[in-house]
C-alpha cells in the first residue's frame, strides 16, 4: 500500500549524533489531515484519497469548496491534495490520517514547492554584495566583474 501525508516545512534545526557531528535536520509537520473524498476505479477510474490539511477561515472558502468539505464533515481546509493507494476500502470520509502509519526507521520520500522568487536579481539570488553606494559609483546592485 502507498502511504501519503501532506505537510508544512518550519524551519531546519540540527541534531548531534553520537560522535558529536552536528547533522542538519528538516522539522515538518505533518498532518493531521483529513480524508475528504475516496476515489474509486467503478467512480472515478483509479484509486485514490483526497486528503486535506492545514486550517482556513470559513470566510475564505468558496461555497462549492464548503459543500465538498461537509460530505466529510471536517473544516475548512487550506490544500487538497490526492495520494494513490491501493485499496480505498479501507478508509472512510472525515478519517483522521495521521504519522502513526509510519514506522520508526522506514524511508520515506518527500516532494516539496519552493517558493518563487521571480526573475530575481544577483544579490537575492547568489547572494553577491552590492556595489559602492558614493563617489560617482551608478553599479549599485549590478554583477560588475565576476570573472
Amino acid at each position: 500500500m502507498s502511504k501519503g501525508l501532506i505537510g508544512k516545512k518550519l524551519g531546519m534545526t540540527r541534531q548531534f549524533s553520537s560522535e558529536g557531528l552536528a547533522v542538519p535536520v528538516t522539522v515538518i509537520e505533518a498532518g493531521p489531515c483529513v480524508v475528504t473524498q475516496v476515489k474509486t476505479v467503478e467512480n472515478d477510474g483509479y484509486n485514490a484519497l483526497q486528503l486535506g490539511f492545514g486550517e482556513r477561515k470559513e470566510s475564505r472558502t468558496n461555497q462549492p469548496l464548503k459543500g465538498h468539505l461537509q460530505k466529510s464533515g471536517s473544516d475548512p481546509v487550506r490544500v487538497l491534495k490526492e495520494v494513490p493507494v491501493e485499496n480505498p476500502q479501507e478508509f472512510s470520509l472525515g478519517q483522521k490520517v495521521t504519522v502513526e502509519m509510519f514506522t520508526v526507521g522506514e524511508r520515506v520520500e518527500v516532494t516539496g514547492t519552493s517558493k518563487g522568487r521571480g526573475f530575481a536579481g544577483v544579490i537575492k539570488r547568489h547572494g553577491f554584495h552590492g556595489g559602492k553606494k558614493t563617489h560617482g559609483s551608478h553599479s549599485h546592485r549590478i554583477p560588475g566583474s565576476i570573472g
